[in-house]
């Protein structure tokens, strides 16, 4: 297990982190956030589709559950699922094609369906910090047996 915690003491930080976070991304990655509201969980994600080269608007999808968007260096699917209340929702959506697909996987609320996320999945919990933009990042991913 990788593991790790950074401060980000503003949004330009979460931004730097979001294009970190980008640039590693590889076809088939996921990345799980979770968070309390308003904690910054979508504020990374929109970071994230910048850096891969989306433009458009990127807001959380808590009503569709799911935004995709193809104009970047790779395919972002953007899950929010907030309002699933079992896992077995997603088997309508197909997730495990988006998961296991060519494409980069945000969840957001991903600790609701935290059993359907691959192994190499990176995890991200998003909490505040002691100052009022300060975010804590707590960040691990498990290494793959080869």
């Amino acid at each position: 297990m990788i593991a790790r915690t950074l401060v980000l003491q503003n949004e330009q930080e979460t931004e730097a982190l979001g294009r970190q976070l980008a640039e590693a991304a590889k076809p088939g990655q996921v990345i799980a956030l979770t968070g309390d509201l308003g904690a910054g969980k979508t504020t990374l994600a929109r970071a994230i589709a910048r850096a891969i080269g989306i433009c458009g608007p990127v807001t959380s999808p808590t009503f569709t559950i799911l935004q995709e968007y193809d104009e970047g260096r790779l395919p972002l699917y953007h899950f929010d699922v907030y309002r699933i209340d079992d896992p077995s929702e997603m088997d309508e959506l197909g997730y495990d094609e988006y998961f296991y697909g060519e494409g980069l996987c945000i969840v957001e609320w991903a600790d609701k369906i935290d059993d359907l996320l691959p192994p190499s999945t990176i995890r991200i919990h998003i909490r505040y910090g002691t100052e009022e933009d300060q975010r804590i990042c707590e960040i691990s991913q498990r290494m793959e047996s080869k």
